[in-house]
């Protein structure tokens, strides 16, 4: 299979101008130490993709890189040239930014002037290139959003860090509507281990781990441990949780949570499936426990006897 080489996240602008704008980009290049027969020209955000064969020709944009150091060598020329080499520059800021692996683990003082650090950096080589004001306000806007992903998981991982350690107190679900009828809480199932499944009936990974789960319960049926599934689906959903709870012979405690973020919104569930454990008295023993599929599971359980 013959290599590709990737620029990803390379904008081909448009500048706009007072005479009819073209509907079509040119690109021409020289690569050193070429490595492969295609170049991919990506940008997801415009579902946009281009392969072009290393020997066709164009006459608007110029692009030079050493295939041996592509992202520090790439240089544009041309119309368009500064916003594909300013992206160029805030590709290797944000390589350097996130190449620390403590940065979340960094104290909120530490974080913030780093974040504040990387943010100054990308503003002052935007206001030093001479940009389209389209181009800009894109940024603008990307960078607001990185700056709001980095404050909300930083937020995220210090919560779990202090709030659901192993030991801690769970938070609590209280009367969920329980599949075989009735309602049930977290409170009505102490004296158990309590292994709870966060899923929907839209999630293909949460479905892909029905079949080991059911195995880990067959294989811990009479032990000290309850299999408890949540579902998080919305109201539109609620007869096809039904439906596929019969339809797969679902086992276990099988709850649904009617949209109530109670319980979630305290263990910051932001993505599924996520798998929690609780031992017998109510408290964490894994806020983000091994998923089924995951031979770690066993040896957990068996860690504690289960």
């Amino acid at each position: 299979m013959k290599k590709i080489i990737y620029l990803m996240a390379i904008a081909i602008t448009m500048i706009s101008c007072k005479k009819e704008p073209n509907n079509f980009v040119t690109f021409s290049g020289k690569i050193n130490n070429k490595n492969a027969q295609s170049v991919v020209i990506s940008n997801p955000q415009l579902e946009f993709e281009k392969i072009i064969k290393l020997d066709e020709n164009g006459d608007d944009i110029t692009l030079n890189i050493d295939a041996k150091d592509f992202k520090n060598t790439a240089k544009f020329a041309g119309k368009g040239a500064n916003e594909n080499n300013f992206l160029a520059k805030v590709i290797l800021l944000q390589e350097d930014f996130f190449k620390d692996k403590d940065l979340y683990n960094l104290s909120k003082d530490k974080f913030d002037a780093k974040v504040n650090s990387f943010v100054d950096d990308f503003n002052t080589n935007m206001k030093n290139t001479t940009l389209d004001s389209a181009f800009v306000a894109f940024q603008e806007k990307n960078i607001t959003g990185l700056t709001n992903y980095l404050n909300k998981t930083y937020a995220d991982k210090s919560y779990s860090a202090t709030k659901l350690i192993k030991g801690a107190v769970s938070p609590k679900f209280v009367n969920y509507e329980n599949y075989k009828g009735g309602t049930t809480s977290l409170d009505d199932l102490k004296g158990k281990y309590v292994y709870i499944d966060m899923w929907a009936t839209w999630c293909n990974p949460c479905k892909q781990e029905i079949p080991f789960l059911q195995k880990v319960e067959k294989k811990y049926h009479g032990k000290k441990i309850e299999f408890v599934s949540i579902s998080v689906d919305s109201e539109k959903d609620y007869e096809k949780w039904k439906e596929m709870v019969a339809d797969k012979n679902l086992s276990g405690v099988q709850l649904y949570s009617k949209r109530d973020q109670t319980f979630s919104g305290a263990y910051k569930v932001n993505s599924i499936p996520r798998f929690i454990l609780i031992d017998p008295q109510g408290n964490i023993v894994d806020a983000n426990a091994p998923r089924p599929s995951n031979p770690k599971l066993i040896t957990l359980f068996d860690s504690l006897k289960i």
